[in-house]
């Protein structure tokens, strides 16, 4: 039996370093693709990006997008930071990208030297979107202006090469001219784009990308996630339900929630962001289509 068990082990470690050393890379694109500039583009572009990207890239203390560290990742996996989004020539990341591999990158998770970002994607985002996201890193607004700077180099320890080559899968293309424009589809929408359901679900390694409602938990919350500093945050129940959702909430006490980080019976804290720049009809949009969501009874653990 010892002699078993040893050569189980043995053969476990065989796989782990099989995956870790077969790293995976997947083609890039060959696409001939430049974003449509316009003033409005450029506003669209900046809420998205201040909507979607800032909560990994936007660091406070400087603002501009320079990179944070990803505190969320567990340690036994390494440290993680998040790049530079300025026009850095030393630093930046998107001045390395062409307008076509930064669209793919988000669509599929495929970065220009073909590795798999999981933590990229957005394969259901309309082509407008990516374009006016493009058009805001592209433009010179003092967010994205160069910051010759980093704030730490990413190091996977072998575990996380492993979870990484591991979470490496092909992700299809799936074109989208156009986001929805009927509440509930855009709400669907937007619950998928801003990332509302990598947070509010069980696990942030088991989202389904491609359909967002079939993550286990799916905005059922309960994800231990950090906050500020010393005080972990337990990701909310936002689904219907009466006694453990958000079912009792009003259309105005939901925009004041995710508006202006107030509750109706609590003030909302880091790592839960204050969508400022979103329309009312946006967030109205995401309200209309969480009330459609089937009610999870799921008690949250309080903070």
């Amino acid at each position: 039996m010892r002699t078993y068990k040893i050569i189980t082990i043995i053969s476990l470690m065989l796989t782990a370093v099989g995956i870790y050393s077969c790293k995976t890379k997947f083609e890039t694109t060959k696409e001939s693709y430049s974003a449509v500039q316009s003033p409005e583009a450029f506003e669209r572009g900046k809420t998205l990006v201040f909507s979607i990207c800032a909560g990994c890239h936007y660091n406070r203390s400087v603002n501009k997008f320079i990179g944070t560290k990803i505190e969320d990742v567990p340690g036994i996996a390494g440290t993680v930071y998040s790049a530079n989004l300025t026009h850095s020539k030393t630093h930046g990341v998107t001045v390395r990208y062409s307008d076509a591999e930064i669209k793919h990158l988000l669509k599929t998770g495929v970065a220009r030297d073909g590795t798999f970002k999981s933590y990229m994607l957005r394969p259901n985002m309309a082509d407008d979107d990516i374009n006016d996201i493009i058009v805001y890193l592209r433009s010179d607004d003092p967010a994205v202006a160069a910051a010759d700077t980093t704030v730490g180099l990413t190091h996977y320890s072998f575990i996380g090469k492993i979870y990484m080559n591991g979470a490496a899968k092909t992700i299809p293309y799936v074109p989208v001219p156009h986001r929805p424009t009927e509440p509930v589809a855009l709400g669907a929408y937007l619950v998928d784009n801003l990332g509302c359901f990598h947070c509010h679900s069980k696990s942030l390694t088991k989202l389904d990308y491609l359909h967002p409602d079939q993550t286990k938990g799916y905005l059922a919350g309960g994800m231990k996630l950090k906050g500020e500093p010393g005080h972990d945050k337990y990701a909310s129940n936002i689904t219907p339900d009466k006694n453990t959702g958000i079912g009792d909430y009003t259309q105005l006490q939901f925009r004041k929630a995710i508006k202006d980080g107030e509750a109706p019976d609590r003030k909302l804290h880091p790592p839960m962001p204050k969508f400022e720049r979103l329309s009312d009809n946006e967030v109205d949009a995401i309200f209309a289509y969480i009330k459609t969501v089937p009610a999870s009874d799921n008690k949250v653990k309080e903070d």
